[in-house]
């Protein structure tokens, strides 16, 4: 399958935004050693290309979201089909496809940023004044461009140079073999870190998964993308590690607007922090988790509330000085029998004295 489309395509975006910066004043000739007009056309195809890839890149904040919310029952399945990794990726594929849910989804806008970055390698490393006139004119080039091109360069390294750049072609490109790996060297230093970086901060703030294959991919992207640079990175011309290390410096700056934007559940939280744990519901119903059948103090009618007779209280119809029977009743009234005002058994007069069992004693005579 051919690529030319993509190599159209880059050298289309490529030199609309050379001639943009040209006419909008940026000199073409070199200042501090830099031909700011190609330098600025390589940064904002990259800014072209994230604008394009905004949606999918949306999506994969989404789509990493629904995986943490599946979270739980990864889990569960886990430890369903512990020792069985066969049993286990089936019924976890099941749920994926049962919640509309892509694991995949997360490397997607990488994975769409690989022919853009295939296709600027391409165009940038055929740069060479010595190309013969037929093969400068290819994608859309025109002779000028490619000269024009050809000789641009970063702080006097040339943007088509590379660090493992044979001598021959330094020769033709007119460059420093020193000049050109110093510049090299500290770009691919730069990249290997912003791209650690970008990783980083997104599993910073979306935790580690629970799924092993999910793991796996967050630990690549990690560790193995950023040390694999070190030696790709001495193929990679300048020009097209001002691209990578532009198109990270986007991501930290898009990934922390996206992270406020659609901030991580606090479920996820919990899980990286281990500080803060799921609400626990009320275990009775009401509005503050009050239970129905057991009304509060501040409810309870005021007849319900009687206060407990302190110890050795005297009861309200004892009168001063009056005895009182066992059962805590003045002496003299009866079972059940009512007492007068000043605590006296009804039918009792003043002053009348009382027999043994507590009634009025009849007068003699």
């Amino acid at each position: 399958m051919s690529l030319d489309w993509i190599y159209y395509a880059i050298s289309w975006i490529l030199l609309r935004w050379h001639q943009a910066w040209d006419v909008i004043g940026v000199p073409e000739g070199v200042v501090l050693g830099t031909n700011w007009s190609w330098i600025l056309a390589i940064i904002f195809l990259v800014v072209t290309v994230r604008v394009i890839l905004f949606p999918v890149f949306v999506k994969q904040i989404k789509s990493q979201r629904a995986m943490q919310a599946l979270q739980p029952q990864v889990k569960a399945l886990q430890e369903k089909h512990k020792g069985d990794r066969e049993t286990l990726q089936k019924e976890m594929m099941e749920l994926y496809r049962k919640e509309k849910a892509n694991p995949l989804m997360g490397c997607l806008p990488m994975f769409l940023q690989i022919p853009v970055f295939l296709g600027l390698f391409h165009v940038l490393r055929r740069l060479n004044p010595d190309k013969p006139l037929d093969k400068k004119t290819l994608y859309g080039w025109t002779v000028d461009q490619f000269d024009s091109a050809s000789v641009a360069k970063l702080f006097t390294a040339p943007i088509a140079g590379k660090f493992g750049s044979s001598a021959e072609e330094l020769a033709a490109l007119g460059a420093d073999g020193t000049t050109v790996k110093v510049m090299a060297g500290i770009l691919v230093l730069v990249m290997m870190g912003t791209t650690y970086l970008t990783s980083r901060q997104m599993i910073l703030k979306t935790g580690w998964a629970e799924d092993p294959q999910q793991r796996m991919i967050q630990r690549l992207m990690l560790y193995g993308i950023p040390a694999s640079l070190l030696i790709s990175g001495a193929i990679f011309p300048i020009g097209v590690i001002i691209y990578w290390v532009t198109n990270n410096m986007f991501t930290l700056a898009q990934q922390q607007w996206v992270l406020r934007k659609f901030p991580p559940p606090p479920s996820a939280k919990s899980s990286t922090t281990g500080t803060r744990g799921p609400v626990q519901p009320a275990k009775s119903g009401g509005l503050f988790g009050r239970s129905k059948s057991a009304p509060s103090a501040a409810t309870q009618p005021a007849a319900t509330k009687v206060a407990a007779p302190k110890p050795g209280a005297k009861p309200t119809s004892q009168k001063k000085g009056q005895p009182a029977n066992q059962k805590g009743q003045p002496a003299g009234q009866k079972k059940g029998q009512p007492a007068n005002q000043k605590g006296q058994a009804a039918g009792q007069k003043k002053g009348q004295p009382t027999n043994q069992k507590g009634r009025p004693a009849k007068r003699q005579g």
